[in-house]
Parts: structure tokens; sequence; C-alpha cells
């Protein structure tokens, strides 16, 4: 349920309401649009009729949600959210490239990488420091020492850091050290790590599970949301299907229906989307011609000797000749130029 005030309405009015909110064991959200002030209504809302609402001072409607998923709905804020990452805006009018390698191996791997996709258009150098992997005598990652290292490589290329978060003991740690915390596709459902990231105050990379719908995606968000954290990047990286040619089937359709349904900023991963570099950058263009806000690549120096998912990474080189292609691609579609940057 959402409460609408109208442009008159004082704070007093406002409080009043999140009062009345709380004496009926809901919770609330407040937010702004279009010069208004809306509180969102969570909880038990069975059998709760609007007119305790409707008939208050400052209040000109109250609207029954339509959703499962409240707070990221459209219903609930039509505009689009643009989550702030340092200077780096995800959801507003340029193409956000995030590139970098699975995981991190050593200092000098990392900061090879982080040049070449600087240098390319970058800006956020992606890393597993911690890595959930299907074998437990895969490599699993430099745990702090990762962290340490992607530090280093933030401070030597300006880069934002986005790396894996795997449990709600690890949120502190690694807050330490990212700009943006990731939950993996394993993760989607681990609601204890969920509740933990959106108690932490910081954005939040939201990769969709290989078995997920688009619903559970976006209940998933709604427990981030929940906690008062508005900056929740929904991540579209392929779901299982029958087919066995590739790693994943990448969901383009999720792009669009995404941006319908939710007011939250979409990325592509067509790296793990595909599973194959020779791939990426077809599937790269076609994310960004379904309208994704920005993508999530894997980028090695040396891919047949990564320690880790080097078959579905690209090459430096590799990356440097399609970034003009994608920013080409969001020209044609917004009629703008690109950011040099």
């Amino acid at each position: 349920m959402i409460i609408v005030f109208d442009l008159q309405a004082s704070r007093r009015d406002i409080d009043h309401v999140v009062r009345r909110a709380a004496s009926l064991r809901l919770k609330t959200h407040v937010s702004q649009q279009g010069g208004r002030t809306r509180v969102g209504l969570h909880g038990d809302l069975d059998g709760l009729d609007p007119s305790v609402f409707s008939g208050l001072p400052g209040v000109q409607d109250v609207r029954t949600l339509t959703r499962p998923f409240h707070l990221a709905s459209r219903e609930f804020k039509d505009e689009a959210t643009h989550v702030h990452v340092g200077d780096e805006i995800v959801g507003g009018d340029r193409l956000v490239l995030m590139a970098g390698p699975c995981s991190v191996e050593t200092r000098d791997q990392m900061m090879r990488v982080g040049s070449m996709v600087r240098e390319a258009g970058a800006t956020f150098i992606r890393g597993g420091a911690f890595k959930p992997r299907s074998s437990p005598y895969s490599f699993r990652g430099l745990a702090e020492e990762g962290l340490e290292i992607l530090a280093e490589v933030r401070e030597a290329t300006g880069l934002l850091v986005v790396t894996e978060v795997m449990s709600p003991e690890q949120v502190g740690l690694v807050a330490g050290y990212a700009d943006v915390f990731q939950i993996g596709a394993r993760n989607m459902q681990n609601y204890a790590l969920l509740d933990a990231v959106g108690k932490a105050g910081r954005p939040v990379l939201l990769k969709r599970g290989m078995s997920s719908t688009v619903e559970e995606l976006l209940l998933s968000a709604e427990y981030i949301l929940s906690h008062g954290n508005p900056d929740v990047i929904l991540c579209e990286r392929g779901i299982r299907t029958f087919e066995t040619m590739t790693r994943n089937t990448l969901d383009i359709n999720s792009v669009p229906l995404l941006h319908e349904l939710t007011h939250l900023p979409v990325v592509v991963d067509p790296s793990h989307g595909t599973g194959k570099a020779s791939l990426v950058p077809a599937v790269s263009r076609a994310a960004v011609a379904a309208g994704a806000d920005g993508l999530l690549i894997e980028v090695h120096h040396d891919p047949s000797n990564a320690w880790s998912d080097g078959d579905q990474s690209i090459t430096g080189e590799a990356f440097s000749k399609l970034v003009p292609q994608l920013m080409g691609i969001q020209r044609a579609l917004t009629g703008t130029e690109p950011d040099p940057r």
C-alpha cells in the first residue's frame, strides 16, 4: 500500500501517518517523487481498510499495490533509480562498464588488467576475492589479500571496486575495501546475507540466480530495499535451460521486462550468460540494444592461464575493440554523444 501526500503536506502530517502505521505494526518507507512525499506500508496488510489513512491530514491518495515486490516496483516509484557510486552513476544516461577477471590472482595480474580496462573505458574493476565454486578443490580466492589488491588497483587507476561477498560474516570485512557489494547467483536467495547488505548502507549488485524467475529476483531485491538501502543494481547473468552448447542461456527478455517492472538499474553479465569468450562481444552488443544500463564483463590479460573461468574471459585487446561498438549502439538508441571518460 502506498500513501501519497499532497504538495502542501507538512512534516507533522507525514509523521502522523508514520506513527499511525507503527501502531498497526506496519513498517514504513518514506520517499520523494515529483515533489510529493510517498509512504510505503509493509507488513500484514490483509483486511486493512485504506480509509484508515485516506482521511488523515495531508493525504491525497491511498493506493493498493498489485505486485508482491513493493519497493522495487514502478507502482511505488515511477522514476528510474540512479545508483551513485563515487563519481559514477549506474542507471543514468551513460553506459557503465565493469570489467576484470573472474578471480583476483596476483597483484601484477590485477594491475595489468586494471590498466587495460581503464584505458578502454571501464569505470569499475571486478574481481573475486571470495569465490563460490562448484568443486571444493577449485581455486576459491585469496580472501582479504585479494581485497587488499583490489584496493591497490583502485588507488592506482581510479577504478571503483565491485566484488563478491558470500556470507553475513564477511560484510564488514568486504565493506572496508569494496565500493559495491556483489551478491552472486548462488546467493540470490541467501536471505540472511540480503538482510546484512541491506543494513550496510553500500550499493549492491544483485545477480539473478541460475534457476530463478524475474519475480524471485525482484523479491530478493526487496529484502535489501526493505532495510532502507535504495542502491540496488540488478544483474541478468543467464539461467539454466536444456541448452548445453553454452554455459547458461542469457535471458535478454529480462532487460526490457525489468525496466517495465522496476525502477532499479539493470546490468548484464555476458560472460556467465554464455560461458564462451567468442560469444561475449555479440551478446554484449545485444544487451546494450535491449536497454542495459551497464555490462559486467570478464577480462583477463592471459585467459588461457586464468585460475578460473578463462574460457569466458576476453582479452584486453578484445575489450578495447568492443567498447566503441557498445557506445555507438547506445548513441544510436539515445541520440546522445558518448561520455569521453
